[in-house]
């Protein structure tokens, strides 16, 4: 008696209680459309230009980024997903009035993101309502983990001038997706045997590199040249002393190599977990100060070191009958040149002047494209002769490190890195010169 009396009490509530319904995406979509603002190609081209201060989010997940095609390539750019959004906006845009445009890859799930930006008390949100997948089609600019997914490299070697071929790495900081080949590996081919400038990051995208120099030379490689004791440029160094190559570097670089060598291994099976095996730290077996000269093949590579800048160690490789200068760190231009506790910022304008003296016809910087001297020098010299200047300014006036970190430094925000390096530049150089 008892159970049906429960059993009836269960069915009156039921009777009596409203109709709810289950609401799909479509649904959903339907009804946020009504509250978003959807701009389309041409509009966010527009956008892109009026607002350099604005934000534009991808939330799709890095996943999907990495499989799909990539992500759209502008300094604005960042990769958030829609789960994320409430937890990480504010890190990203701490003023509600920061200008917004979300997007995904048809349109899905960036509506419903433009519509939790707007609940959370964002007031200039915009929805990109063609969707990255349009913007692919368009064949407009696209910030890609991975050109080359069947290799480990990022990029294959492409022809600079006669002989000289380079693997431009992403400019990006060095990730498990691009394989740690975020700088420039190049090959200088002669009659007599090739030439390598930078070992690479690690053993396997070392031994990638390789089999592309197989394609383009048959000549084996003799040597291989550090620009640095950095990882990207030491780490696949095992690969090369296993094909017979003399491996070359400036004695800083050596040094830095030797009293680093835990770190470096460390971080490379870090970084790069399944990637680097076969990664060994390898010691140098001819070092240099200031030049040394190599004849190979009736060509002559000069070996240079210009004096303190980037690292310790940093050299650049001349090819005077090419006018061609492989710059390694001593040059940047498509990515904001990072400041290290290391790096030697007035030693590096003052090693300019010999580096400029070269008047190189062609330039490959350490990162991003083959350009001009004219090219590298706006986005090195002068970047770092008006960093120093705007600190010296704080200084003078008794401001303090807090202060540094607002240096404006917009004219270069559309570079790569910009939003990992130019605050911690700014601060890294008033510490600096606190004490010159």
């Amino acid at each position: 008696m008892r159970n049906r009396f429960l059993a009836s009490l269960v069915a009156l509530a039921f009777a009596i209680s409203p109709a709810y319904s289950l609401e799909g995406g479509e649904t959903q979509l339907a009804k946020v459309h009504k509250h978003i603002h959807n701009i389309s190609t041409s509009e966010l081209q527009s956008w892109l230009k009026e607002n350099p201060e604005g934000l534009l989010i991808d939330v799709r997940t890095s996943h999907e980024i990495n499989t799909l095609g990539g992500t759209i390539k502008t300094h604005q750019n960042r990769m958030i997903p829609r789960g994320w959004l409430e937890f990480r906006m504010t890190q990203h845009a701490p003023d509600e009035n920061t200008p917004i445009v979300v997007y995904c890859g048809q349109n899905l799930r960036s509506p419903l993101a433009a519509k939790t930006l707007m609940d959370m008390g964002y007031k200039n949100v915009h929805n990109y309502e063609d969707g990255v997948l349009k913007w692919k089609e368009a064949n407009l600019p696209l910030q890609i983990a991975d050109q080359e997914p069947d290799s480990f490299l990022y990029r294959k070697p492409q022809k600079v001038v006669d002989g000289v071929w380079s693997a431009i790495g992403q400019t990006a900081p060095p990730l498990y997706e691009n394989s740690g080949h975020n700088n420039n590996l190049t090959f200088i081919e002669t009659s007599e045997g090739a030439i390598v400038v930078n070992a690479s990051a690690n053993y396997l995208l070392a031994q990638s590199f390789h089999e592309e120099m197989k394609q383009l030379s048959s000549q084996p490689v003799k040597y291989v040249i550090l620009e640095n004791g950095q990882t990207h440029a030491a780490m696949g160094a095992q690969y090369w002393k296993e094909q017979g190559a003399e491996i070359i570097a400036h004695v800083d670089a050596a040094d830095e190599i030797k009293q680093n060598a835990h770190r470096l291994s460390e971080q490379t099976f870090k970084r790069y977990r399944d990637k680097a095996m076969g990664s060994k730290v390898v010691h140098p077996d001819t070092t240099f100060e200031d030049k040394m000269v190599l004849e190979l093949g009736g060509q002559k590579i000069e070996l240079l070191h210009f004096g303190p800048a980037h690292s310790p160690g940093d050299i650049s490789v001349w090819l005077p009958a090419k006018s061609l200068v492989i710059a390694g760190d001593m040059a940047f231009h498509q990515r904001l040149l990072a400041v290290f506790e290391e790096t030697d910022t007035a030693g590096w304008i003052r090693s300019w002047e010999s580096f400029a003296a070269l008047d190189a016809k062609h330039v490959i910087p350490g990162h991003g494209e083959p350009t001009t001297m004219a090219e590298i020098t706006k986005y090195t010299h002068d970047y770092l002769v008006y960093l120093r200047s705007e600190v010296k300014k704080l200084l003078e006036d008794g401001a303090g490190l807090a202060e540094a970190y607002d240096i404006d430094q917009s004219a270069y925000r559309h570079l790569d890195t910009f939003n990992q390096l130019a605050r911690k530049n700014a601060g890294r150089v008033f510490v600096q010169m606190e004490f010159e």
